[in-house]
């Protein structure tokens, strides 16, 4: 039965038709704000099933309900054909052809729903020279560029260590979503969404892309430094690794945290750009006085200095630190295995519709009866669907 996460999408109807991670976390991100999702998955999966309990699986499709629909066979698309009708909004992250070829693409969609929105999420776009080319994650964050002003200088391109491409992307589409249906309020009309990892983390480089576009500069790798303001980087003190990141103004006030005052109006550091132009000068002075700090006397005179410093945590220090635990930064949900399993929560919330972990992820087909009588199947339509193979 339908649990909705939040009040703020409740009965809101999307049929997941995605896999990998951009197209999940997208659909995820409507889940937990409350969307009726159900996601399809074809029949006898491999993959899935071999991955089904991990983490990471249990992670990208909680709050969702699961059949399984061979949309291979006449049948099992006329059945896809029956939830769109009912539905508001299809996700879908295929290679562009594929939803030609199987006969989900929009303008199919929109001759049996005119208020349907299709998202489609690719690699590199539904058109153009390479629709067609396999594409994940890290590949586009070399093409996007991310990878030459990742690292350290003279080191290499460097991926970063999430997956970021996919996740923005994932985001973009459901914002793309929620823009479509506001759209659709005064129209009456759906509409298809379209992203991709490329344009998406192209989009991501902002003020990288700015200064290339704007100013003709090709921006480099320049480690944990920031590429433009400085001082601001990853120093190491006594008993670990801090981040400082003052703003240009703040000068004055870093000067006097690290008691070197006559540094303000020294003229080979006074001015942000003269500070730019001798960067490795500002930083080696700065690290050679923070290396004889541990790191919590250093923080302190930070913070009573209102310059914006941190620790660099690993991530089980991260969500164990005291602000993280304040904002409950994680929820809980029973497994099928009946153990608690700690997952990330969103991380926005609204002042009176709240998001929760409503319900784990599905077990393979395990909601196909109940979704398909919710769509006004009947329980005979249901059994000879099942047996044909049709669903499972």
């Amino acid at each position: 039965m339908y649990k909705p996460a939040s009040r703020a999408l409740e009965g809101l109807v999307v049929l997941d038709l995605t896999h990998a991670r951009a197209g999940p976390v997208c659909v995820r991100q409507l889940a937990d704000w409350g969307a009726n999702v159900v996601r399809i998955e074809r029949p006898g999966n491999p993959e899935d099933f071999s991955a089904r309990h991990d983490s990471d699986f249990q992670n990208k499709h909680r709050n969702k309900r699961g059949i399984a629909l061979n949309l291979r066979s006449d049948e099992g698309r006329a059945i896809l054909y029956r939830l769109v009708e009912r539905a508001d909004v299809v996700v879908e992250n295929f290679r562009p052809d594929v939803k030609v070829r199987l006969g989900f693409d929009y303008e199919t969609l929109k001759s049996k729903n005119a208020r349907i929105i299709l998202a489609s999420i690719s690699a590199f776009g539904q058109d153009g020279p390479y629709k067609d080319r396999p594409g994940v994650d890290q590949v586009v964050q070399g093409m996007s560029g991310l990878m030459s002003v990742t690292g350290e200088p003279g080191r290499g391109p460097m991926r970063v260590g999430i997956p970021i491409s996919d996740i923005v992307t994932g985001l973009f589409a459901a914002s793309g979503i929620l823009t479509a249906l506001l759209e659709r309020h005064k129209s009456g009309e759906g509409q298809w969404v379209q992203t991709s990892l490329l344009e998406s983390q192209t989009f991501m480089l902002d003020l990288q892309a700015a200064r290339y576009l704007v100013d003709g500069v090709v921006p480099k790798q320049v480690g944990n430094e920031h590429p433009s303001g400085v001082p601001t980087n990853a120093y190491k003190t006594k008993d670990g690794y801090v981040n400082v990141a003052p703003i240009p103004s703040m000068w004055p006030r870093l000067c006097k945290a690290l008691g070197r005052e006559e540094w303000i109006d020294h003229p080979e550091f006074a001015t942000r750009e003269v500070r730019r132009k001798r960067r490795k000068e500002v930083n080696g002075a700065i690290a050679d006085i923070i290396a004889e700090m541990d790191s919590a006397t250093l923080l302190a005179k930070l913070e009573a200095a209102e310059v914006p410093g941190g620790p660099i945590y690993t991530i089980e220090q991260a969500y164990n630190d005291p602000q993280a635990k304040h904002m409950k930064l994680t929820q809980t949900l029973t497994a099928t295995d009946g153990n608690e399993m700690r997952l990330p929560r969103q991380p926005f919330t609204l002042s009176r519709t709240g998001s929760r972990l409503a319900t784990r992820t599905p077990e393979f087909a395990e909601h196909t009866d109940e979704v398909l009588q919710e769509f006004g199947f009947s329980a005979a339509e249901i059994k000879g669907l099942r047996e044909r193979g049709s669903v499972e």
